[in-house]
């Protein structure tokens, strides 16, 4: 793998973590980044809760469980080496009733078989310990998790690559790529049209090709001759920062016990890295799957999930869930009341909206959420079909990953 020309499609954090990994491994190889906006991380990458999970809740053996233990430890040396801030806060997750509680013995279950460090149940009594100011039966304490910035840490690893000797190609969009002869051409768009055309224009061919377009990896995936499933299908998460006269009443993050019955975790506390306390995110239908203002719409990418048949058959299962969250979309009183269950003190506090975040979901054509990363080789051509919560947290280890083993094979 010396000496080869690698290309790496989207320069979000997983991207750069691949591209910045290969130069690690193979300092003589030949790397280029494609991003098709004028900046790096400018997605998901920069629009996310800031969380290092630990890994509590992921199915022990999975590549969530994994990646993300691992990729919490890399993200806090790359940290650490590199001056960025890092705040281990730690993080309650927290039982209102004695339903909740069995599922939260399940998890704390799941987060010892992980190895998540220092991680223990605590007592009502306890909780105040810890949070002072909420209330609950029993929790999760997870003292080791934190929040960073991963917008400041991909910016960090793209100057890396540069000083490395990669290349980072700005406001360029590939459409699609083809294989022959054992070598990948990235096509890309004259223009932002998704379908190619006549002012398509080519790169060099690359021997390797590693797409992370996160948002519209479905759609590269598909139209590169790979299966047209898992869609993404996305959902916004709407994020409200509280008044900063009570930010100081939350000390870490608050979370709720997820509900099996709900596909989305459900409105919590998280604090951020410049100090704000945050309360969110719901999660809805986006209009578009970059349409973090929540005022635009995209006629594609409503026409793309509205004619999924993956996407009704979800919807049909999951009206109850719909409905609990238009509530938190139609109301920021509603919004607020879910995150008081656990801090009372904190029902009547203002807010204001923070920018939203768009989670790609890969859906099924079945309707159903598919949990794990999905990363797969195709030829030459590396897809990261799927790489939600804790993508981010994940993303050196994922990089470790693709690199050693994926492409390996």
């Amino acid at each position: 793998m010396i000496n080869k020309h690698y290309a790496i499609i989207g320069g979000g954090i997983n991207g750069l973590a691949v591209a910045r990994q290969l130069l690690l491994d193979f300092p003589e190889s030949n790397v280029t980044v494609f991003e098709k906006e004028d900046g790096v991380a400018q997605h998901q990458s920069s629009h996310n809760s800031g969380v290092v999970h630990a890994g509590l809740y992921y199915e022990p053996g999975g590549l969530k469980a994994r990646l993300c233990r691992r990729g919490a430890e890399l993200v806090k040396q790359y940290c650490l080496e590199n001056n960025i801030a890092y705040d281990e806060c730690g993080k309650v997750v927290v039982a209102l009733n004695v339903v909740e509680e069995a599922r939260l013995e399940s998890i704390y279950q799941k987060a010892i078989a992980n190895q998540v460090p220092d991680v223990r149940m605590l007592n009502a009594e306890e909780i105040k310990e810890v949070e002072p100011n909420c209330i609950g039966t029993k929790a999760l304490y997870s003292p080791r998790t934190a929040i960073v910035s991963y917008g400041d840490i991909a910016k960090k690893i793209a100057e890396e690559i540069q000083q490395k000797g990669g290349h980072i190609i700005l406001g360029k969009k590939v459409v699609r790529l083809t294989e022959k002869n054992n070598k990948v051409t990235v096509h890309l768009s004259g223009s932002h049209s998704d379908s190619p055309s006549n002012n398509e224009q080519h790169d060099n061919a690359f021997d390797q090709v590693i797409t992370c377009a996160g948002l519209q990896s479905d759609r590269l995936a598909a139209g590169s001759g790979d299966t047209e499933t898992p869609r993404i299908v996305p959902f916004f998460g709407q994020y409200y920062v509280i008044d900063e006269t009570y930010k100081a009443y939350v000390k870490g993050l608050i979370y709720p016990v997820p509900d099996p019955n709900y596909p989305f975790l459900g409105v919590h506390f998280t604090k951020r890295i410049d100090g704000q306390m945050t309360i969110g995110p719901n999660a809805f239908i986006s209009l578009g799957r970059e349409n973090y203002s929540g005022k635009d719409y995209n006629a594609a990418d409503i026409y793309d999930f509205l004619t999924y048949k993956g996407f009704w058959k979800f919807s049909s299962k999951n009206m109850p869930a719909a409905m609990r969250e238009l509530r938190t979309v139609l109301s920021q009183t509603n919004f607020v009341e879910q995150a008081a269950k656990y801090v009372p003190s904190l029902a009547k506090v203002s807010v204001t909206p923070a920018t939203r975040g768009i989670r790609a979901q890969a859906m099924e054509a079945d309707g159903s959420l598919v949990d794990d990363f999905v990363i797969r080789k195709q030829g030459n051509i590396t897809h990261i079909r799927n790489a939600p919560s804790p993508g981010a947290t994940s993303s050196l280890a994922i990089a470790e990953y693709i690199v050693r083993e994926v492409m390996t094979h």
